[in-house]
């Protein structure tokens, strides 16, 4: 019988991820990307207007997430993560200038909100009961509700929660999204709590050490190869048609299609996939002045939500950024700027030279009905899975539900050799 080789379209994480698992399992492994890099919607690049390299967006993982931890080890990634060391979150409220730090205690209880001054400040013990109707949430329950819009919890934690960790609106955000990215976070104590940011950026991280692993398994790895359709034979794939040229699959061939949502319902519209998206805008700010230090700061009540320094680089998330369509993208800057100068001490008149990126279709709308129509990763298919942060991971949109999502296409086509 001719050697078995598993054809993967498309090298964002998920395919990376599944390309690692299926490489050291000893198959035979080729990749395609329509791109000329690997690494989707998570990479790094040398930006010619700022004259620096940049992320192209920002993402804070935890301790706690169990697939990042698994794949930083097998590529040797480990290392180029840093981080506090101890599950803190600064934050600072623009409304007011409150500023707090979010001490958690290392174990599984949470003995930390028993001390007035490791809890949010003016939130009380029982505020933090409101956790119980996320626990019980059932399958269509949304975060409506969860706490009085008066609330301090609600505006100071839960509001920046759900937007960040589900980048949906509150209003309609999946309850039970949310108590998944609270049971391996902050339902599992401080120990899974600890932040981490890569050292140097995000290819540096989540793409180059992967395919040097890659490289020493015998991956091959071919960009500029955009699928275009597929030719069937009953319920089997026997020839992949890209842009440049088609690839005949041998009898015992596998195919994980790794590609995004969007794409997938053109390829494949039998196959359920969400219809509805969230954009994440990104902006980054080349200061003239080297700020006191680098990490991270949590931002509410205000435009921003997440601030990013990392040398002379202040990196700012605006997750869900429909909330402010209003606002053409380009005019962002001088909102997002006044908001970071006053937590960096900065002139907020001065603007700095920057960058926006606006990601139309960055993540899923986190909705119960958008969590109903993610695929899994076997679709009936003798020779086909499926991988992406969209299918049905249990999580929302993330780093942690790409890489998961590799590993079970992996799986998938490891059962059927």
């Amino acid at each position: 019988m001719t050697d078995r080789h598993v054809h993967i379209v498309g090298a964002g994480l998920a395919g990376l991820s599944a390309a690692l698992q299926l490489s050291l399992s000893g198959e035979k492994v080729i990749v395609y990307e329509a791109a000329p890099f690997a690494g989707g919607r998570c990479r790094s690049f040398l930006d010619r207007e700022l004259g620096c390299r940049i992320d192209n967006g920002n993402h804070l993982v935890l301790s706690g997430n169990v697939a990042v931890r698994d794949y930083l080890y097998l590529t040797n990634a480990t290392e180029t993560m840093a981080g506090p060391g101890s599950p803190v979150f600064p934050f600072y409220d623009i409304t007011d200038g409150a500023q707090w730090i979010i001490r958690m205690n290392r174990g599984s209880f949470p003995w930390w909100i028993f001390d007035k001054k490791r809890r949010i400040p003016g939130t009380t013990l029982a505020q933090y009961l409101s956790v119980l109707r996320i626990l019980l949430a059932r399958r269509n329950d949304t975060t409506k509700g969860l706490a009085s819009n008066k609330n301090i919890l609600y505006s100071r934690f839960w509001e920046p929660l759900i937007i960040g960790a589900l980048n949906t609106e509150p209003d309609i955000a999946s309850a039970k999204l949310l108590r998944n990215v609270l049971s391996q976070s902050f339902g599992a104590g401080g120990n899974a709590c600890v932040p981490l940011i890569p050292k140097l950026g995000l290819s540096e991280t989540f793409v180059a050490p992967c395919l040097n692993v890659l490289r020493q398994n015998g991956v091959e790895m071919k960009y500029y190869h955009r699928l275009r359709s597929m030719l069937w034979e009953g319920d089997c794939v026997r020839e992949l048609a890209f842009n440049n040229g088609k690839v005949e699959l041998n009898p015992n061939d596998w195919v994980i299609l790794a590609l995004p949502a969007w794409f997938m319902r053109e390829l494949l519209p039998e196959v359920p996939a969400p219809t509805d998206f969230r954009s994440i805008l990104n902006t980054h700010f080349r200061l003239d002045e080297m700020p006191v230090s680098n990490g991270f700061t949590g931002i509410v009540s205000g435009y921003s939500e997440w601030l990013f320094v990392r040398d002379n680089i202040a990196s700012v998330t605006i997750s869900c950024a429909e909330r402010f369509k209003k606002i053409p993208s380009r005019d962002m800057a001088a909102f997002v700027w006044a908001e970071i100068a006053t937590v960096l001490d900065l002139d907020p008149k001065k603007i700095p030279p920057h960058r926006i990126f606006l990601e139309k279709y960055a993540t899923l709308a986190a909705t119960p009905q958008q969590d109903a129509q993610r695929s899994s990763a076997y679709t009936g298919w003798k020779n086909i899975s499926l991988a992406g942060e969209w299918t049905a991971t249990g999580l929302p949109s993330t780093i942690e539900g790409a890489l998961r999502s590799g590993v079970k296409a992996a799986q998938v086509a490891l059962r059927w050799k």
